[in-house]
Parts: structure tokens; sequence; C-alpha cells
């Protein structure tokens, strides 16, 4: 699980948030620079972002923390940061994010952010995370389950946003942001 999502080619073969991620420079405390894009047809989202992953959790449990930004006019969101954490199971690895980020396109997109974007960035975020599953429990390639080829008749494996919880369970008026790794701070900074 860890090398399919810490490598950036693996990344963004299930990940449809990215259509690329490339690396620029590596810090001192082992933080990740990078570039991404997203492309959309006639346009290509680009920014940049930082990673920095720790494997040090507590019974086995492995985090990364994400900072992202963009000076593009037409991207949805803004400023971001966010986190992935890997908590194993008896059954495999629970797979936890969580993630904010400032909406783009000034007012009409903070007007739309609740409404449309954020729905839509969260089903997104599930449906790549279940190509993910499919891809590490059933080897199924991202390739297989992606738009088109989920649309087609057939047996094939298709990947279901639904079966992803959507949101975490509340835990003492908690945000999703309040369990961060401590390692977010060190990048956003």
């Amino acid at each position: 699980m860890w090398e399919l999502t810490q490598t950036p080619e693996q990344h963004v073969r299930w990940d449809a948030r990215f259509s690329a991620i490339i690396p620029t420079h590596r810090r001192a405390n082992g933080a990740q620079e990078f570039r991404y894009e997203r492309g959309l047809g006639l346009h290509t989202i680009r920014g940049t972002g930082v990673s920095l992953g720790d494997r040090r959790g507590q019974a086995g449990e492995r985090t990364s923390a994400l900072a992202f930004d963009t000076n593009d006019p037409l991207s949805p969101l803004g400023a971001g940061r966010g986190y992935w954490r890997y908590v194993p199971t008896p059954e495999g690895v629970r797979f936890l994010t969580g993630y904010d980020y400032a909406p783009g396109w000034g007012l009409l997109g903070r007007v739309l952010d609740p409404l449309v974007t954020r729905r839509f960035v969260w089903w997104l975020t599930a449906w790549s995370f279940d190509r993910l599953r499919l891809w590490a429990e059933d080897g199924v390639p991202p390739e297989e389950t992606g738009w088109w080829r989920s649309l087609r008749p057939g047996r094939r494996p298709r990947a279901h946003a639904r079966r992803c919880r959507k949101r975490p369970t509340r835990t003492g008026g908690r945000t999703i942001m309040q369990n961060a790794p401590a390692s977010l701070t060190e990048i956003a900074a």
C-alpha cells in the first residue's frame, strides 16, 4: 500500500485527482517537493506541493502529510493540506484521509464549494481510493477501472465511491484536520 501511494508514477495511475506528479526537490528533513498537474482536455491545472511520509507510528501505523497550492485561476481548489493514515488491522490496512483547502474562483468558488465542488472532490477521492483497493487487494490494474471502462457492461470489477466511508465518525467534536499527523506542521510552515 505504501509503495502504491508514495511512488509518483504509481500514484497517478489510481488517483483521478492527478494526471502527473513530478518530484522536484528533496528537503533536508526528507520532505519531497513536487509539481502536479490535472489535465482537463482544454486546460491543464498545475500546482506545487510538498509531502512527508512518516513511518514511526505506534503499532505499525504510518502517515503521509501533504501541503499544496496553485496560482491557476481556473482551479476550483486553492491552497490546501491533507494527510493519509495507514493503520494495520487483522484484515489488512485501513487507509484514512483528511484534507482541507481554500476554494478557488473567488466569490463564486466560495458559494459553489459547499454545494458542488467539495462534494465532487470527496466523491472523486472515494472513487480513486476504491480503484486503489481493487489494485492492492485483487491485482486489478487501475487502468481497467477507469471512467469509461467502468461504464461498459460486463462482469469486470468496477470502482465505486460508495464502498468508501465518506466521513469519519465524529469523536468528541474533533474536525478531520485535528487528526492530522504532527509532520503536517513540518511542511506547512
